[in-house]
Formats: C-alpha cells, structure tokens, sequence
C-alpha cells in the first residue's frame, strides 16, 4: 500500500481552513493568529465580537483547565491575566472543539485532561508559566484532527490497526502516512504562528528526549499523556498506555509522592471537567 509522501502531506495538511467542515468562526479566527503581530487587544476585540465564542472562552477560563474557578468575569480580564500566547492557544483549543468531537470520540476529553494534568505538574515544578503549559497539554494532538480531516479512511484503518497491534496510532500512522500527527501539528503551528516554545512540545510531545526547544514543557505534557491514558479519561485513538520515556522521568524529578499528589489533584479536577460543555 502506497504511503502518502511528505510533500502531498504537508500540503493536504496546510490547506486544513480550506476545508468546508472547518467552522467559519474558526476560519475568522487563523487570519487573525497567523498575524504574527497580533495584539491583546485585536484579540480582546475579536473575542468580544463573537458572544458564543467570548462564552466558550469564560467557560474554559473559569473551569478546572486554568485554576481560576469561577473568578474571570470578562474577556479582557482572561486576555491580560493569561496572556497573548495562552489565548491564542486556547481560542485555537475551543474553536476545533467542535472538529475533535466530531473526529474522534473522546480526543476532547483526552485532550482537555492533559492541559489538566500539566497544568497540575508545572505548578507542582513551580514554571513561571503553568497556563503555557497547559495550553500545549490541550493542542498536543491537534495533529491527530487535520489528519482525520484530511484523511479520514487512512486514519481509521491506522486506528484499527493501533487497535488489533495493542500499540499507540501514533506508531500506525506511519504505515499509511510519510510524518505522523506530531509532523503535522508542527505544521500548522508553524503556519499559525505559534510560540516556538508550544511549537517544540506539540512535536516532541512522544519523544521529549529529542526536544531543543521547551524540553522541559516537552517532557511534562508527556508524562501527563501517558499518566491520563492510565486513568482512562478520553480516548486518544488508541487504547494503549505506553511507558513514559526514562529521560522525562530524569528531566521532571518527580517522586512517588508528587505522583500521587498530581494524580489525586487531577482525578477531582477531571471530574469536574466532565461537565464542561462548550
């Protein structure tokens, strides 16, 4: 069976807001973060604009996601309190809510508990910026959508195939695919305008160990992935639990007690996100 080659690959994937399921608000959203320019206020303004996108956005800032339960009350106030980068992630995060539901069952849920559990385990490190963190916990496997969008016959045969081999898709995409999710997501990061640093983590998010760029970050979204399909939140394509890489654990220096300590605070908080429906 012939693989797609990188080049018609990149392409596909590049030409994702051309897509007639791509949402409009979505569309109106990449012309405004593939301006590398952007401003707090152009996105403040843009938000406002859209009632159901300022909704959405409140929700998840007040939900367990950030840690501001039910403290932000206004779409300036999440903008300036989390900052240009983190909005821009988490306007992205939103507007392919709707895609990843409609994609895959539970990439949603997979995907919100991970800005979860990073969240939990870059404040526990003490990062300047646990929010950041989250945000790539929350866009790790957007990959994962452009190519169920782009491909929806080959994604499902190299799901089922994850399936019948007991491992991760991310391994079976390569049977039908020259990159995998993290390639493409890379992609479009770059073509959006990303943070370098959220960039390197959607990447490196399976192999941290290899990450120049946010190594740190890499590895924390890493753990939190494979910690998350431990507890069997959400489904990321696959129903495999891989081994977290030996360097995250050198990396990150987490003990059995902050294991604990991060999985007791991420089972209330991933309860509570259960109810979030945006």
């Amino acid at each position: 069976m012939a693989k797609v080659d990188v080049q018609s690959l990149r392409s596909r994937v590049e030409r994702i807001n051309s897509l007639p399921t791509i949402p409009g608000v979505l569309k109106k959203l990449l012309v405004v973060i593939e301006n590398p320019r952007v401003s707090l206020s152009e996105i403040s303004g843009f938000i406002s604009n859209d009632p159901a996108l300022a909704t959405k956005i409140l929700k998840m800032v007040n939900s367990p996601v950030y840690g501001f339960p039910g403290r932000i009350s206004s779409v300036n106030q999440s903008v300036i309190l989390l900052g240009l980068n983190v909005v821009k992630g988490l306007l992205l995060g939103v507007s392919v809510f709707e895609l990843m539901q409609k994609s895959m069952v539970g990439l949603w849920e997979h995907s919100m508990g991970c800005a979860i559990m990073a969240r939990i385990i870059a404040q526990k490190k003490q990062l300047k910026e646990p929010e950041e963190v989250s945000v790539a916990g929350l866009l790790h496997d957007l990959g994962k959508v452009i190519l169920i969008l782009q491909f929806p016959d080959e994604y499902e045969k190299a799901m089922n195939d994850a399936e019948t081999k007991g491992t991760i898709v991310g391994r079976t995409e390569r049977d039908y695919f020259a990159a995998d999710h993290a390639n493409a997501g890379v992609w479009m990061a770059e073509k959006w305008s990303f943070p370098r640093n959220l960039t390197a983590v959607i990447g490196y998010h399976h192999e941290p160990h290899l990450a120049k760029q946010a190594p740190y970050e890499a590895a924390i979204v890493h753990v939190s992935d494979v910690l998350l399909r431990g507890m069997g939140f959400g489904f990321a394509g696959d129903n495999s639990v891989p081994p977290v890489h030996p360097a995250a654990w050198e990396k990150l220096l987490l003990t059995k007690k902050d294991i604990k300590e991060v999985l007791a605070e991420a089972e209330d908080a991933l309860e509570a996100s259960r109810e979030i429906s945006l």
